[in-house]
């Protein structure tokens, strides 16, 4: 059972940057796929961006692409997402998640969810 703890999410304005992180509770090195999902009030949720088991391959939605960056720490077995020009569209809780054995962008195919962290941008 992997768990996964997020910290990070805060209010913004629209044009600033925030950082998500994600800590996992066992070694997580090219055995998982690393990734974020977010949900908006009323919305379904989607996936952001995923970092491949190959520690290589990353994936990002559209809608974030050119803004967000996914990194992974293997030492510290954490994950981040760097957020630059925020959007009130961004808004979400945003949800750190672990898949072996290889990424998935439908919510139903994830194996590990974290509690959730808030990500408010304001316009």
């Amino acid at each position: 059972l992997v768990r996964l703890v997020e910290s990070g999410g805060d209010s913004v304005q629209a044009g600033g940057s925030l950082r998500l992180s994600c800590v996992a509770s066992e070694n997580t090195d090219s055995s998982y796929c690393l990734g974020w999902f977010r949900q908006a009030p009323g919305k379904e949720r989607e996936w952001v961006a995923l970092f491949e088991i190959d520690d290589i391959t990353t994936y990002y939605a559209n809608s974030v692409k050119g803004r967000f960056t996914i990194s992974k720490d293997n030492a510290k077995n954490t994950v981040y997402l760097q957020m630059n020009s925020l959007k009130p569209d961004d808004t979400a809780t945003y949800y750190c998640t672990a898949r072996l054995p290889g990424c998935a962008f439908d919510p139903k195919f994830i194996y590990y969810w974290g509690q959730g962290t808030q990500v408010t941008v304001s316009s």
